[in-house]
């Protein structure tokens, strides 16, 4: 298990659309950690071309995620929310696509890794079978005991543990308008449920940046953590310049589906307030659909209208190279645990 052998228990989360870069991947794993590449949204040939950048880079073990693909949206349940943007904003053609999936699937069997994750869902006992015939572990991003489950049945090595507070998109296999009503599980609550359940080790991830965070994460069962947003302000990281600006302000943060059809945590801006509440469960139609504006704002420098994912302590995420901040959080997260430690309890 190569959680076994990392010497330091910190994944890079997989932030597909521009933070993730093979430099920043290759240098948590160069630090001990594992960096993870995202292949979301890329062609199976410039994830290939990502891979061959990252070995060129370490020699490491390092890991890359894929985005299970979903069905298609019919176009009648998201043509009132296009309609409704398209007074306002210049808009691009909603379309439907796997993610290059079975391509790239191909690639990591041919070209395999020390790990492959999925987000969105659980592949097929058969697909997992394919990987860890190439040598490569498999992870599956959950939400829920009944998202566990369904990943062990299917011969997953590991649960990645998204909570609540995490940034970017959540995990859930099936996102569904009607289930808003309920609570997502925040983290803690989240451990606590699936080290009940599920006979796997468990990597946790949704809103730690800190060593005091890590340690409360490995308190509570996880093996290791999975870390986005503390790496967003590294120099390796390629998130853009008003995504990068907007991390250090206070604003709070929300789910929505307004920029993508699939919920997902940000910082709150204008296009999120006045959009949420009609958004549509349209993925990756709408993603496809607000490209453009998306596109538009970040060149205008405009935060308003441009999804800045971001978990929910994004104001602790500094500006160090991903080296010296993995260094520096096991460091924290050993003081941390030997202080909880050296702690008495007081009878009553």
């Amino acid at each position: 298990m190569i959680l076994d052998e990392l010497s330091v228990p910190i994944v890079l989360a997989p932030m597909a659309g521009g933070p993730s870069t093979p430099e920043l991947t290759a240098a948590v794993s160069a630090a001990g950690g594992l960096g993870l590449l995202a292949a979301g949204y890329l062609t199976a040939a410039d994830t290939a071309a990502r891979l061959a950048a990252t070995r060129e880079l370490t020699t490491a073990p390092f890991g890359v995620n894929l985005f299970m693909p979903g069905p298609a949206t019919p176009s009648e349940d998201f043509a009132d929310y296009l309609a409704e943007l398209g007074r306002t904003h210049e808009l691009g053609t909603p379309k439907y696509d796997t993610d290059d999936w079975d391509a790239k699937l191909d690639l990591l069997v041919a070209a395999p890794v020390a790990v492959v994750t999925f987000t969105f869902g659980c592949p097929s006992a058969t697909e997992i079978a394919r990987l860890h015939d190439a040598g490569s572990q498999v992870w599956v991003t959950v939400t829920s005991a009944a998202e566990g489950r369904i990943a062990a049945a299917a011969g997953a090595d590991v649960l990645i543990a998204q909570g609540a507070e995490a940034g970017g998109h959540r995990a859930t296999f099936v996102d569904r308008v009607a289930d808003d009503a309920t609570d997502p599980l925040g983290l803690l609550a989240l451990l606590q449920i699936l080290t009940a359940a599920v006979d796997r080790p468990i990597v946790a991830t949704g809103g730690i940046s800190t060593g005091a965070g890590i340690a409360a994460a490995l308190a509570a069962g996880a093996s290791a953590v999975q870390l986005g947003t503390v790496f967003l302000r590294c120099p390796e990281a390629g998130t853009n310049q008003v995504h990068r600006a907007a991390l250090s302000t206070d604003t709070p943060t929300m789910l929505t589906r307004a920029f993508t059809g699939r919920r997902a945590r940000g910082l709150r801006n204008q296009f999120m307030a006045e959009h949420s509440a009609t958004a549509p469960a349209a993925y990756p139609e709408i993603h496809y659909a607000t490209a453009p504006l998306r596109a538009a704002a970040r060149t205008a420098g405009n935060p308003d209208e441009v999804n800045m994912w971001a978990g929910q302590t994004h104001t602790l995420a500094p500006e160090l190279p991903a080296g010296e901040l993995v260094g520096q959080l096991a460091a924290d997260t050993k003081t941390a645990l030997t202080t909880a430690l050296s702690r008495r309890f007081q009878s009553c």
